[in-house]
């Protein structure tokens, strides 16, 4: 195993990731490129990949809150970026993304919202969730959206963990259109302070 990895380029790409190129309209982002080094494991990922980005049963709103809360969890500042630019895409305000890198959030959220973020921090920190967010989870939202909550986690640290073991860099696209939101100097000191605890 190499101590670099760097994205592969689509002209280097094994011939039967055909599909998931032409699902990216030709132009696959870094963190795929990254895991083209590895066709079988891109191939098998990709459903769930289509599944969660856009937030399973949960929707694109609350699957990007999902997804924001590993990526400040994670200290990770690729998935961060990129999932500032979806979430204002998808219709999150700049303030209430930039409420998701503060540890505390019971004040600053509807009740629904805050045990999803909580659920999240339960998911990362402990690896389980406890069975009083169990119960407080199951005052919002269905079984299918509770396990979506777990899943959509999950894949986002796969990928987190991926993203920091070769220090994956933003892609230039979606830098320049979050780069008057957001930086990686203040999302570094945004995980240092969300951390310090």
């Amino acid at each position: 195993m190499t101590d670099t990895l760097s994205p592969l380029s689509v002209s280097d790409w094994d011939p039967t990731l055909g599909a998931i190129s032409e699902d990216m309209g030709g132009m696959p982002i870094n963190v795929h490129k990254l895991m083209a080094h590895n066709p079988a494991l891109l191939k098998a990922w990709w459903s769930f990949r289509n599944h969660s980005v856009q937030g399973g049963t949960l929707g694109p709103r609350l699957g990007e809150l999902v997804i924001l809360r590993v990526g400040i969890q994670l200290a990770a500042w690729y998935e961060w970026g990129s999932h500032v630019d979806r979430s204002l895409r998808c219709g999150l305000s700049l303030d209430e993304i930039n409420r998701v890198l503060q540890r505390d959030i019971s004040t600053v959220w509807a009740k629904d919202e805050a045990a999803l973020l909580e659920a999240v921090d339960e998911l990362v920190e402990d690896h389980a969730l406890s069975r009083a967010m169990r119960l407080r989870l199951a005052e919002h939202f269905s079984v299918e959206q509770i396990l979506d909550i777990i899943a959509i986690h999950g894949m986002y640290v796969i990928l987190g963990c991926m993203i920091r073991s070769w220090g994956l860099e933003l892609d230039d696209a979606v830098n320049a259109r979050i780069e008057e939101h957001t930086t990686p100097e203040s999302f570094a000191a945004a995980a240092t302070a969300f951390h310090a605890r």
